[in-house]
C-alpha cells in the first residue's frame, strides 16, 4: 500500500510502507465497506450476489476479481489474511479452520505421491500423527530427525525430498532450529523450508528473514490470545499460496468470518501481549531453575541455555511457554499440576490465562512410547504457558504447588 491509495469509498488509506509491527497489527489489510465502519466488519454470508449472469461467469472463471463463495472468498477472512501476511512479511496468506488444517492444506497443496518430508521430532504430537499415519496413506513419506542436529537433517535428505518441516521454538521442549542453515540445505536440494512460527509469532520472530519459504500458525494460540476461537493460517509467496488456496476451494477447511474477526482483534494487541508473555516467562524460568525439586528448566531465553545465542540471533524475545522436568515421574508431575490454583489445566497455550499440561498424556499422548522417548516427552515433563496475570502471583502459586512434592 502506498501513499495516496484509497478504499472503495474514496477515503485515503494509511501509508504502511515500512510501518512497524505494532502499526501493521492494528491497521494492516483493513477494507471498509460502504458503511464506512472504523472497526472491521463481519461479513456473515455464505454467498455473494452478482449484477448479471455474465459477471457471475467471469467471477467463477477467474476473469474478474471479487467474492464468489465464503468457502474460499470472504472480505473479513481476506482482511485477516492480508494483515498476517503484512506482519510476517510474506506476499499472501491463506486462512484455515484450524492450525492442523493449515498444515494439512500446505502439504496437500505443495506435495504429491512419492514426495518425501524431513521433519523434526520436536513438533506438536498431532502433526506427527498426521505425517506418520495419514500422509503416508497417500504416498508421502516422512523421516523424523533431531531438530538441533544439522547432520541428521543432511543425512535424511533424499532426491525425492520436497519439504523440510519444523517448529522453532519447539513445543514443548523449547528447542531452537538454525533456520539459516536449514534454508541452505532445503534450497540446495530443491526443497521448501516450512516453519511453524506459533510460539513466537511475527512479533518475536520473522522466519522469512532466515530463508523460510512458508510460515504456518495455529491462530488458536497467540494470534487470538484469549482462547476464544480455533483457526490457522499459512503465509508464503503468491505462487505457493495459490496452490494452498486451491485446497481450500476444493476441500473446504475454511476459516469462518466470525473467527477471522476475532483474530483481527487479537492481532491489534499481539505485540503488547507477546512482550509481556516473554518477560514473565523468563522471570518464571529463572525462578524455577532455583527450585530443589525441579530437575531441568527448558527455556532458550535463559542465558546459560545451550541455544541461547542462536535464539538471540533469530528472535527478539523468548516465547511465553516454559517446560520443566521434576525430580520424579508422572505421579510427581500430576501432583504439582493438580495443586496449582492460577494455572488452568488445559492443553491450549497462548492465552491471557496461564495454563499447565502434562504433554506425555495430553498433547503428545497419541505418540508411541518409542517416539516419546526419542522426542524427549518424559513422564516428569510439565509445560506451562505463562499468561498475563501478575508474575508474582504465578510464582507464588508454583511455589505452593512445588512445596507439596
Amino acid at each position: 500500500m502506498t501513499h495516496g491509495d484509497a478504499d472503495n469509498n474514496g477515503i485515503p488509506l494509511p501509508d504502511l510502507d515500512g510501518a512497524g509491527i505494532e502499526t501493521l497489527g492494528v491497521r494492516g489489510g483493513q477494507r471498509r465497506s460502504a458503511e464506512l465502519e472504523h472497526s472491521e466488519a463481519i461479513f456473515a454470508t455464505s454467498s455473494f450476489v452478482y449484477n448479471s449472469a455474465a459477471q457471475a461467469a467471469a467471477r467463477f472463471a477467474g476473469d474478474e476479481p471479487g467474492n464468489i463463495y465464503s468457502r474460499f472468498t470472504n472480505p473479513t477472512v481476506a482482511t485477516f489474511e492480508d494483515r498476517i501476511a503484512a506482519l510476517e512479511g510474506g506476499e499472501r496468506a491463506v486462512a484455515t479452520a484450524s492450525g492442523m488444517a493449515a498444515i494439512l492444506a500446505t502439504m496437500m497443496g505443495l506435495l504429491q505421491q512419492g514426495d518425501h518430508i524431513v521433519c523434526s521430532r520436536g513438533v506438536f504430537g498431532t502433526t506427527t500423527v498426521l505425517l506418520q499415519k495419514y500422509m503416508a496413506r497417500f504416498g508421502v513419506s516422512t523421516t523424523f530427525v533431531d531438530l538441533t542436529d544439522l547432520a541428521e537433517w543432511q543425512a535424511a535428505v533424499r532426491p525425492e525430498t520436497r519439504m523440510l518441516f519444523l517448529e522453532t521454538p519447539s513445543n514443548p521442549l523449547g528447542e531452537i532450529a538454525d533456520m539459516d542453515a536449514l534454508a541452505r540445505l532445503a534450497h540446495g536440494n530443491e526443497a521448501l523450508l516450512v516453519v511453524d512460527n506459533c510460539l513466537c509469532t511475527p512479533v518475536l520472530q520473522r522466519p522469512f528473514r532466515h530463508g523460510a519459504d512458508v510460515v504456518i500458525h495455529s491462530a488458536t494460540k497467540y494470534l487470538d490470545g484469549q482462547g476464544r476461537c480455533v483457526g490457522g493460517v499459512v503465509v508464503g509467496s503468491e505462487s505457493l499460496m495459490e496452490e494452498v488456496h486451491g485446497v481450500l476451494r476444493s476441500a473446504g477447511p475454511t476459516m469462518s468470518p466470525f473467527n477471522a474477526w476475532v483474530f483481527l482483534k487479537g492481532l491489534e494487541t499481539l505485540s503488547l501481549r507477546m512482550r509481556a508473555h516473554s518477560e514473565s516467562a523468563l522471570a518464571i524460568a529463572q525462578w524455577l531453575r532455583e527450585q530443589a525439586n525441579v530437575e531441568t528448566v527448558l527455556y532458550a531465553g535463559l542465558p546459560d541455555h545451550p541455544q541461547n545465542e542462536l535464539a538471540q540471533r533469530q528472535q527478539s524475545g523468548g516465547s511465553g511457554v516454559v517446560s520443566f522436568r521434576l525430580r520424579g515421574g508422572r505421579e510427581e508431575a500430576w501432583r504439582v499440576i493438580d495443586a496449582l490454583n492460577l494455572f488452568s489445566i488445559t492443553a491450549n497455550l497462548g492465552d491471557t490465562k496461564s495454563t499447565v499440561t502434562h504433554p506425555a498424556t495430553t498433547t503428545h499422548g497419541r505418540l508411541s512410547d518409542e517416539d516419546k522417548v526419542r522426542g524427549g516427552i518424559t513422564e516428569n515433563l510439565v509445560r506451562i504457558s505463562v499468561g498475563l496475570e501478575s508474575r508474582d502471583d504465578l510464582i507464588a502459586d508454583l511455589d505452593q504447588a512445588l512445596s507439596r512434592t
